[in-house]
């Protein structure tokens, strides 16, 4: 994959994590249920990002190499943190795995 290759479909990807996780946001508020943002830009980044980048490979005939699924995975990470918009978005996850390791700790 080639680093033009890569910046599209990150750029592509994280446009439409973001719209499609607000647009999931919306009708969970609608809907007056708690819902995890992190949590599901994260899905949506699994599944834009990674079948994105699934879709671009059989689309140019890209061979499905071990480098090649490494990137798939990446991009699916990258999409992931470029749809969480802001800061604040990476401080509320670091906050809720903290939370969870406390939680966790609490247990034993």
């Amino acid at each position: 994959m080639t680093i033009t290759l890569f910046i599209t479909i990150l750029t592509i990807g994280g446009a439409l994590t973001a719209l499609i996780t607000e647009a999931i946001k919306k009708v969970y508020a609608n809907m007056n249920k708690q819902y995890s943002p992190n949590i599901i830009a994260l899905v949506n980044a699994i599944v834009v990002g990674g079948g994105g980048t699934a879709v671009v490979y059989m689309l140019n005939g890209i061979d499905w190499s071990v480098n090649n699924i490494i990137c798939l995975v990446l991009m699916a990470i990258a999409v992931w943190i470029s749809s969480m918009l802001g800061f604040d978005k990476v401080l509320q996850t670091v906050n809720q795995i903290a939370k969870l390791n406390v939680d966790k700790e609490k247990v034993e």
